[in-house]
């Protein structure tokens, strides 16, 4: 179920920024509910929000090593619950995506652009979204566990 999950994420995050790529000219932003969100096109070398730009291998070994990591502790445990599986499925199709971009243009494709915060991408929301559903479901167990 995890691959299937990730392989979702991964599909859509190609897609849209194909899309993108080949409708919105770097720096180019369409309306698309005007004063609150847009597509703009931005090529980010660095991590969220751009910080620490250039570091480009720094970032392609980090993502092949938390790819391994997902994929090894998926491995060794076969059965796990399913907000745990949804949450490393999510971290693991972004990463994937991520990933891709490094290895083939040498930076992130962003485009969601909601004017109060940096750009992003698809695979940058899903990790995001994955990792708030570890932190959450941790800290959920733990205080079930105290109690």
């Amino acid at each position: 179920m995890i691959f299937w999950i990730a392989a979702g994420v991964f599909i859509v995050d190609r897609i849209t920024k194909s899309i993108v790529i080949n409708h919105i000219f770097m720096g180019q932003s369409m309306k698309v509910i005007p004063g609150i969100f847009n597509f703009t096109l931005v090529l980010n070398t660095g991590t969220a929000f751009g910080l620490f730009k250039g570091q480009r291998i720094i970032f392609i070994l980090f993502s092949f090593a938390v790819i391994g990591a997902i994929v090894g502790y998926i491995l060794k445990h076969k059965e796990m619950n399913s907000v745990f599986t949804w949450a490393l499925g999510l971290i693991l199709g972004g990463a994937a995506g991520n990933l891709l971009d490094r290895i083939a243009h040498g930076c992130v494709i962003d485009f969601l652009d909601f004017r109060v915060w940096p750009v992003f991408n698809i695979a940058d929301s899903c990790i995001t979204i994955g990792v708030a559903i570890l932190v959450l479901n941790m800290w959920a167990t733990n205080s079930r566990s105290k109690a």
